[in-house]
């Protein structure tokens, strides 16, 4: 044994379904991976396929294929990081009363 521990391959295709929505309701596109893939902080999903064009009013959902890549230790490490300094930026508010001297 050398200590490491392998999870799986750092990076594999699976199906996924992509819903978008162009509405007065509703502006969204989401990606649903098949199976129970769990993606984690700097991991990437790339779906595969032509560009998705739809006119306003429209709805569509479709069926690709995805790649997920792991990401490392060092890339998860960063992207941890990365977020905590982004959260610490919402604090950075001020609380004056709104009157100018």
């Amino acid at each position: 044994m050398n200590g490491r521990r392998k999870t799986g391959p750092r990076h594999f295709d699976v199906g996924c379904t992509i819903e978008i929505e162009q509405t007065a309701e509703s502006l969204h596109a989401h990606v649903s991976l098949d199976g129970d893939v769990e993606i984690g902080p700097g991991d990437e999903v790339t779906v595969h396929g032509a560009p998705v064009s739809i006119a306003f009013g429209e709805c569509v959902s479709l069926r690709r294929t995805a790649t997920v890549v792991r990401a490392g230790a060092w890339k998860r490490l960063l992207a941890h990081v990365g977020g905590y300094l982004e959260l610490t930026e919402l604090y950075e508010v001020s609380f004056s009363d709104g009157r100018a001297s």
